[in-house]
This record gives structure tokens, sequence and C-alpha cells, in this order.
């Protein structure tokens, strides 16, 4: 089993920064990718920003130039570091990953998700 633990959240006024982190542990073999996803109340949860193993990114278009995706291969862990926050960005941060794990003796791939960090961001 693989679990996905956030950190980093919490209430920052705007014009801020924070940075969440996400790492993997359990029976992880390899990441094929993290991500970040995010959900306000009321609204479809949305993709924030992406990175492959290779190092390929991609951002939602409300984000660019604001928020950078990163990761530490020999720690499992990805990173979002959020500036110049905005109101609209609070909401729910939802750690992604796909994972190669072992079961059973045989090597299965799957989409992991963490439980979520708050993020809220003050006018």
């Amino acid at each position: 089993q693989v679990q996905l633990v956030e950190s980093g959240g919490g209430l920052v006024q705007a014009g801020g920064s924070l940075r969440l982190s996400c790492a993997a542990s359990g029976s992880v073999l390899s990441i094929n990718s993290m991500g970040w996803y995010r959900q306000a109340p009321g609204k479809q949860r949305e993709l924030v920003a992406a990175i492959t193993s290779g190092g390929k990114t991609n951002y939602a278009d409300s984000v660019k130039g604001r928020f950078t995706i990163s990761r530490d291969n020999a720690k499992n862990t990805v990173y979002l570091q959020m500036n110049t926050l905005k109101p609209e960005d609070t909401a729910v941060y939802y750690c992604n990953a796909i994972v190669v794990t072992y079961y059973g003796g045989s090597a299965y791939q799957g989409d992991y998700w963490g439980q979520g960090t708050q993020v809220t961001v003050s006018s």
C-alpha cells in the first residue's frame, strides 16, 4: 500500500506565499508522476500543477508565473511553491501520484491521493 501525506497548508494574506509538500511512502517502486489538485467549496476538483519522472511540468493557466512545482526523487516528495497568493486560490489542495508498487510479489500501477491540506488566502 502507498500513502501520500501533505503538509504546508495554512492561512495567509493575499500576496503572501506558502510551500506545500507531499511525501509518498510504503511499497513504492517508482513514481511516474506527481501533482497537485485543488477543490473549492461548490466547485469541481481541478489540476493545479503536475510533474513527471522526467521533469516535465504542466500548470493551470490561473497559476502560471506564480506557482512552481518541483520534486525530490530521493525522498519521493513533490513540492508546490505558491507565491503572490490570491483569495481565489483558497481551496483544499490534494496531492496525487501515479505509483508503481509491489503486492504479493507483483508490480502494479495505481493512482493515489492524499487526504488534502487547507489553503486559505485572506483579502
